[in-house]
C-alpha cells in the first residue's frame, strides 16, 4: 500500500480513511469493532470519529477496539468537536471554554493520553480565529493533541486562519475535511487550489455520495431499507436528485466494464484526485468497507479521467453535499 504524506506533518497515513460516523449508530459495536480490526491487519492506520457521533458513542467504541488490540500506537487517530454535546449553552461551538472541556471528554471516550489530528467540526464565525487557535496550541503544548485541522470551512476562513496563525506564531491547519465526491465537485474550484498552494491535507467525506454511487437508489422516491435516506440522517433525501441518479447508473456500467464494484469505482476516481490525501469511508457492514479496501493499492487508469469529468464537469454539483454547512448559501 502507498501510504501518503498528512499536509506538512510528515506523518503517512493510509490513503484510505476509516471514517466511524455509523458506529453505535446504524453500526452495532460487535461489527464496529470487526470493521476495525480488519482495517488495520490490511493496513489502514487512519481512522475518524467525532465526539458527536451517536452521542459520543463512536468515540467510545474506537476507544475500546484500540484497546482491545492493543494497536493504538500504529493508528492516527482523529477526531472533531463543535456540535452540542449537551443543552448547556456552552456545550458546543470554538470558545476556549469548549475547545479545551471537549478535548478532555474526547480523551477519555478515546481512552487515549493523546490525539493525533483535532478538527474543528463546522467553522464558528462568532469567535475571533485567534482565539480558537491559541485554545488549540495550547493544547498541542500541554500534550493532548499533537496537530489540528478543520472540516466543511470555507477556502477563505481556511486561508485567515493560517494568517493568523503566521501572524501570532503558533500551529496552524494541516488539514481539512470537506465534502467531496463525483456528483458535487465544488471544492475544486478554490479550496483544493487552496490545499495544494500551503500543503493542506485534504480529506474527503462522503466519497461514495451517502450510497447514491453505489447505486443505492433506483429513484428519487426510493428509500432502500438501512440506507441513510431511510434512517433520515441529516435531511439527506434532497441529494437525491435524478440527475445524481443517471450519472450513478452510467458509472454502473463503467464500473462493470471494468469488472468493479460502482462504489470501489468511484472511490478509487477521488482517490486519485489532485490534492486528495485520504477520502473517508464510513461503512455500515464489514462487507461496505471490504469493497473500500479493494482499491487501496489501485491507481486510476490516466485514459478514464475524462469519462468522470463527461459525467459531472470538474467543479461543477448535481447533488448538493454542502447543504449542512453553515456558510453555504442555499436556494429556498
Amino acid at each position: 500500500m502507498e501510504y501518503r504524506t498528512l499536509g506538512r506533518t510528515g506523518i503517512n497515513v493510509s490513503p484510505i480513511c476509516l471514517g466511524t460516523m455509523n458506529f453505535g449508530g446504524a453500526t452495532d459495536k460487535e461489527t464496529a469493532l470487526q470493521i476495525i480490526d480488519h482495517a488495520i491487519d490490511h493496513g489502514i492506520n487512519f481512522i475518524d470519529t467525532a465526539n458527536s457521533y451517536n452521542g459520543g458513542q463512536s468515540e467510545e467504541i474506537t476507544g475500546q477496539a484500540l484497546r482491545r488490540n492493543k494497536k493504538r500506537d500504529q493508528v492516527i487517530l482523529a477526531t472533531k468537536f463543535y456540535n452540542p454535546m449537551s443543552e448547556n449553552i456552552n456545550d458546543r461551538g470554538v470558545s476556549r471554554l469548549n475547545v479545551v472541556k471537549a478535548c478532555e471528554s474526547s480523551l477519555q471516550r478515546l481512552d487515549t493520553e493523546v490525539i493525533d489530528l483535532y478538527q474543528i467540526h463546522r467553522p464558528g464565525f462568532e469567535v475571533p480565529q485567534d482565539e480558537t487557535l491559541r485554545a488549540l496550541e495550547d493544547l498541542v503544548r500541554a500534550g493532548k493533541i499533537r496537530y489540528f485541522g478543520t472540516s466543511n470551512f470555507p477556502a477563505w476562513f481556511i486561508m485567515e486562519g493560517l494568517a493568523v496563525s503566521e501572524k501570532n506564531r503558533i500551529n496552524r491547519f494541516v488539514s481539512e475535511q470537506p465534502p467531496y465526491n463525483l456528483l458535487d465537485r465544488r471544492v475544486e474550484n478554490e479550496l483544493i487550489p487552496l490545499c495544494i498552494k500551503y500543503n493542506i491535507a485534504l480529506l474527503p467525506w462522503s466519497p461514495l455520495a451517502g450510497g447514491i454511487l453505489a447505486g443505492r437508489y433506483e429513484s428519487t422516491d426510493d428509500r432502500p431499507e438501512n440506507s441513510k435516506a431511510a434512517r433520515g440522517k441529516g435531511g439527506f433525501g434532497h441529494r437525491i436528485t435524478q440527475t445524481a441518479i443517471d450519472v450513478a447508473r452510467q458509472l454502473q456500467e463503467m464500473a462493470k466494464e471494468r469488472n468493479m464494484h460502482p462504489a470501489a469505482l468511484s472511490l478509487l476516481w477521488l482517490k486519485d484526485q489532485p490534492g486528495v490525501t485520504s477520502p473517508i469511508v464510513g461503512p455500515r457492514t464489514l462487507e461496505h468497507f471490504k469493497v473500500a479496501l479493494s482499491i487501496a493499492e489501485m491507481t486510476l487508469d490516466p485514459n478514464d479521467r475524462d469519462l468522470f469529468d463527461k459525467l459531472v464537469s470538474p467543479g461543477s454539483f448535481v447533488s448538493d453535499f454542502h447543504s449542512s454547512s453553515n456558510w453555504m448559501k442555499k436556494a429556498e
